[in-house]
């Protein structure tokens, strides 16, 4: 049996203590739709609640999933395994994708112990890359509808110095 919570009420905090960084916010939501498409203030901010509700209710059923195994730490697994008991199974494939990604990406990072600089890699290839790791999560976002965004080097400033 489910008890209906209120916003926020799972940490015991009002919706003004947690939120998304409205400027990011605003701009994937404008990258998620066609150019000629506008969204009114008040969509804009209605989405960004829903999209804390949404981490809110995941957050704490993965707790609880966590809970259940008496373990201290959410896992990875316990956020699987709480999209799929609230019924967003159909996200698992590709959220457990990102987290694949995620794992290599950071790869170096874990057994260094610190953050990579990248060093390795030219500014170029850097940006390059970075372009290619967004096209790829807007191709996801869309179900592969949609081609990558054109993108124009000799805008970036750093690049032309």
């Amino acid at each position: 049996m489910r008890v209906k919570m209120e916003p926020m009420d799972i940490v015991g905090r009002t919706k003004e203590d947690a939120s998304l960084p409205k400027a990011t916010m605003t701009k994937i939501i404008k990258e998620m739709l066609p150019p000629d498409v506008r969204v009114a203030r008040d969509a804009q901010d209605l989405l960004i609640e829903c999209c804390v509700e949404f981490i809110n209710l995941v957050s704490s059923e993965s707790n609880e999933v966590c809970n259940r195994e008496e373990r201290k730490t959410i896992a990875p697994e316990h956020v699987l395994k709480a999209l799929q008991d609230l019924g967003f199974g159909d996200y698992i494939e590709e959220v457990f994708a990102a987290y694949e990604q995620h794992k290599l990406e950071t790869m170096d990072t874990v057994r260094s112990g610190k953050w990579s600089n990248g060093a390795d890699m030219s500014e170029e290839e850097a940006l390059a890359e970075q372009q290619r790791m967004f096209a790829e999560a807007r191709a996801r976002m869309n179900g592969g509808s949609m081609l990558p965004k054109p993108t124009d080097s000799d805008s970036c400033p750093s690049l032309n110095s």
